[in-house]
């Protein structure tokens, strides 16, 4: 299947017309994003969006966290944990990244390289987040959205991302990071994009198995006595 965790979320029919397309381009789940500030508002348009997607698309929510202060990120998480089919901090700080790969409650750290000159992640930072099951997130739209000397260092921040990735073998998913249509490209573009930059067929293909695994731990989350075992209830 082809996941894609963070389709940045706004109102109904936004919503509704995102859906509509990622599904036209091949796309079979999607995960709305909405920082801590937006999240409640965009659970309650749920029901309506279940109403008009029913035949159109699988969605659901990730909770993107964004916040420089380390604490607000840690209670943000404890408060919607269960309520969020993915938790995501936004990086680029170091010790945001460096929160976020350490915190078994979050599930994806995306975008370690923001605003900086480096890819955000170094061996420390890739051994806790293997440790810690956080996948790490690169997104098309900081590729398609910028230009010239800055896109050339995105895709580098990308290269030096992969470099770690085959070394360490953290989890590593894909997203579009869409925010409105004109943002979605068809599955088959989005995979040629990440194999110009240097993913294998391989590797993308995991990646959309690492997305698909998060949503199904998060499903199983309050029966999880520790990653990898789960509680089965004996209803006989």
């Amino acid at each position: 299947m082809f996941f894609d965790l963070n389709v940045k979320g706004a109102g109904l029919e936004n919503n509704i017309a995102l859906a509509s397309e990622a599904s036209r381009y091949g796309w079979k789940h999607i995960n709305f994003s909405y920082n801590q500030n937006e999240f409640q508002e965009g659970l309650d348009l749920k029901e309506n969006l279940e109403n008009n997607l029913a035949d159109v698309i699988d969605f659901d929510y990730t909770l993107e966290i964004k916040s420089t202060n380390i604490n607000e990120i840690r209670k943000v998480t404890n408060k919607f944990r269960n309520k969020a089919s993915c938790i995501s901090v936004v990086g680029g700080d170091l010790k945001v990244n460096r929160a976020a790969v350490e915190n078994v409650k979050v599930d994806v750290l995306s975008r370690p390289y923001l605003k900086r000159f480096d890819s955000g992640l170094n061996h420390v930072l890739a051994k806790e987040a293997l440790n810690n099951n956080v996948a790490i997130e690169l997104c098309f739209k900081d590729v398609l959205r910028s230009y010239l000397s800055h896109r050339a260092k995105v895709i580098s921040n990308f290269k030096d991302i992969y470099v770690l990735y085959r070394k360490f073998e953290f989890p590593l998913i894909l997203s579009s990071r869409a925010e409105s249509v004109f943002d979605i490209r068809t599955t088959h573009d989005f995979i040629a994009f990440f194999k110009q930059t240097g993913l294998s067929n391989d590797e993308i293909n995991k990646s959309f198995e690492t997305s698909g695994q998060i949503l199904e731990f998060n499903r199983n989350r309050d029966q999880m006595i520790f990653s990898g075992v789960r509680r089965i209830i004996d209803e006989a």
